[in-house]
This record gives structure tokens, sequence and C-alpha cells, in this order.
């Protein structure tokens, strides 16, 4: 049986679609977008807030958040979102093989003790500001911004609940420059190691 496979990502490395093409390949489910479906559903939070919170924050926000939630003596909304994220990935996983993108995933199973392939997707800056670009489009932000706002968000919200830091190499299983190699390399590395881990 294939293994679950956690996918954590910069943003614009395409990481996404590689995980994308890799669940198609090995013909297994992705959840990326439907992990914000069913907590929406589950919650009656928007899943604009859901996208947001339930997976960005900054050190000032979390540490806010944290604070009210201790003087209140109940979890924060973020706080909240996570915890039922923690329950549809593990929902997802006890059902078999899978692909998750994002959301501490890689934490979430490896301290539920669930096998799993935990992969980072990661590229120098010009490759994800063109790829940003082409997929996106431009606005009054600079781009650089764009990335750094957002790869900033995801290292806060990851040390915020995990502690332990975003896109250190200790953490993952396969650490993929997808601008270096190209998407399908990445896409047949991931899939040649969990078919090894099958067999």
């Amino acid at each position: 049986m294939y293994p679950v496979i956690t996918i954590s990502r910069e943003f614009g490395s395409g990481g996404h679609s590689i995980g994308e093409a890799v669940a198609k390949e090995l013909n297994i489910p992705l959840y990326d977008s439907q992990i914000v479906d069913q907590v929406a559903a589950e919650s009656g939070f928007s899943k604009d807030v859901i996208c947001e919170d339930g997976e960005y924050t900054s050190p000032s926000q979390a540490w806010y958040s944290s604070r009210m939630a201790y003087c209140a003596n109940f979890p924060s909304p973020q706080d909240r979102i996570f915890d039922m994220q923690c329950d549809v990935i593990l929902k997802f996983a006890h059902q078999g093989p899978c692909v998750i993108v994002g959301r501490c995933a890689d934490y979430i199973l490896e301290k539920a003790n669930i096998p799993a392939l935990h992969v980072f997707i990661h590229a120098d800056i010009e490759y994800r500001k063109a790829r940003v670009l082409e997929r996106y489009g431009d606005n009054n932000v600079p781009i650089e911004k764009r990335l750094r706002k957002k790869d900033k968000g995801r290292k806060a919200y990851y040390r915020y609940y995990t502690d332990r830091e975003w896109g250190d190499s200790a953490n993952y299983h396969l650490n993929l420059d997808s601008g270096f190699l190209g998407e399908m390399v990445c896409v047949d590395i991931i899939t040649s190691v969990a078919r090894r881990m099958d067999k």
C-alpha cells in the first residue's frame, strides 16, 4: 500500500500542482481545498477565513491569539480551525493512501504515528516570481513582497503549532528544488519513492 504523502511548499514553487500530478499518477486522492471545504461545513467558519487562518499567521497574531485565548480561557478561532483541520487530516489519512498539501500535515501525522512520506518543495525566487505572475497575475503589491509575506506567514504558523522550523530538512524525507529539477522530475521522484515503499 502506498504511504500517505504530505507536501509542504514555498509559495509559487508548484507544490499543489506537483501533489495533484502525484495523486493522479498513483491513483490516490488529493486533499488541499477539500480540507477547507470539510472544516467550513463542520465549523460554520467561511472558506476565506479558513484559507487565511488555517495556514498563515504572523508572530504578532500568534502571540495575540494565544494571549487572548489564555486570558479568556477558551481557544482562539485560529486554534479551533487548527484543531478541526487536525481531525479532518487524520480522518483522510485513516481512509488510506492520499496526498495532503500543507497545513502542518507532516507534523500532525507524525504525532499520530501514521506512516507517511513527507516532502518539501522549494525553488529560487526568480522561478517563483515568474510562476506566480503567470498563475495569478500582477497586482499593486510587488511580487517579491507577496512571496515573502506568504512564506513568512506559513513559517510563523508552522512554528506556532509545531514548535519546529518550516522548511528544515530534518522534518522531511525529500527536499526538492522544483525550479532546478522541473515539476515532472519532482513528480517522478516522489512517485518512485512511494512505489518503493509500497513494495
